[in-house]
């Protein structure tokens, strides 16, 4: 039996870095978008070129069994050479991969991750074999007997099981930590509501929290009633939406602007823990497993586990790689115990 068992997606990752690559920026009254371009018609030459495993079910995976945990995978792949990168890349990280789905007739999943100057990335995937998980390929004996389930973001049909697994979990007694991914919320509020009822932990971004939840965070509140507060009231508006049972702690993540976490009385907040940025790639996975993972090594204290997520992914993005940068739990504790003045703010709810 594994302490943990993680669901999600496996890819082959190819980065691409590239010196002619701009970054253009649009702007509306009320947004603006921000993209990657290139000449036109051109022939671009590659200045950096690398390959790496990623996908959420991996990298989180990954992250669970370096942070010392017995851990379990359930991801699909085909058969072919990208999943037999995959598998030799598991030789060495303590990972079951008996509850791995092969299939010969599908392709595993392949990314091209487009790499700017600034550090953050495009990119272009193709979900091959993660879109294609069926509720008849999934290990459920698995998931009953660990003691904690984390799902990353499903893609395409694979989402459809989705509710299923929740359900199976809370009813043999799997803690769920649910990183919601853009597919299952597109599907709307009330399809997801169910599922965060089943999940003790749910991890958003900033901008699936907004669409799951409809509630636009404005720029310009600039009343003084909000000027001393630590979280902006759009966002207490999608915590408290997304907080559909009692027992649930919710997270939102804001890049490079920290992370936020609400547990129905106090609101916390975390900042970024500084450190270079070299890819960007893998923070969210990192950040949301390890904030789970933290949360069970620190008896729930939510300001430790939101220290260690920020750290840990701040490993991360200092590396070219989903999880090259990965600490063990020692190491983490270690960089808290070096930077006593990195902390988190809270106020009540």
């Amino acid at each position: 039996m594994s302490d943990i068992i993680t669901i999600g997606s496996a890819t082959m990752d190819v980065f691409v870095e590239c010196d002619d690559a701009n970054i253009v920026s649009v702007r509306k009254p009320d947004k603006k978008s921000e993209y990657m371009s290139y000449p036109y018609g051109s022939k671009i030459e590659i200045s950096d070129f690398a390959s790496q495993v990623g996908g959420g079910g991996v990298n989180t995976a990954a992250n669970f069994a370096n942070l010392g945990f017995s851990t379990s995978a359930i991801f699909k792949v085909g058969d072919d050479i990208y999943s037999k990168g995959i598998f030799e890349y598991f030789k060495n990280k303590n990972v079951d991969l008996s509850s791995i789905i092969q299939d010969k007739n599908d392709s595993t999943g392949f990314s091209i991750i487009l790499t700017s100057f600034e550090g953050d990335r495009t990119v272009l995937a193709h979900r091959g074999a993660n879109a294609h998980i069926k509720k008849s390929e999934i290990d459920f004996d698995a998931i009953k007997n660990a003691k904690f389930l984390y799902i990353a973001p499903l893609n395409g049909d694979s989402n459809k099981v989705l509710d299923e697994i929740v359900h199976f979990a809370k009813e043999n007694d799997t803690y769920v930590c649910f990183n919601a991914g853009t597919t299952g919320i597109k599907k709307g509020f009330n399809y997801l509501k169910k599922i965060l009822a089943s999940a003790q932990i749910v991890v958003l971004n900033k901008e699936e929290a907004s669409m799951a939840t409809g509630i636009q965070l404005r720029s310009d509140t600039k009343d003084e009633k909000f000027s001393c507060q630590l979280v902006h009231p759009d966002l207490k508006s999608m915590f408290k939406k997304l907080k559909v049972s009692d027992y649930q702690l919710i997270v939102i993540t804001d890049g490079g602007n920290g992370a936020y976490a609400y547990n129905g009385k106090k609101y916390y907040y975390c900042p970024c823990f500084d450190g270079p940025v070299t890819s960007t790639l893998g923070a969210g996975d990192a950040f949301a497993s390890t904030f789970c993972a933290a949360l069970y090594m620190f008896d729930k204290n939510i300001e430790k586990s939101l220290i260690a997520a920020s750290i840990n992914s701040a490993g991360v993005v200092s590396e070219f790689g989903a999880t090259a940068g990965l600490m063990t739990f020692n190491e983490i504790v270690s960089k808290m115990n070096q930077n006593p003045d990195f902390t988190c703010q809270s106020e009540e709810a």
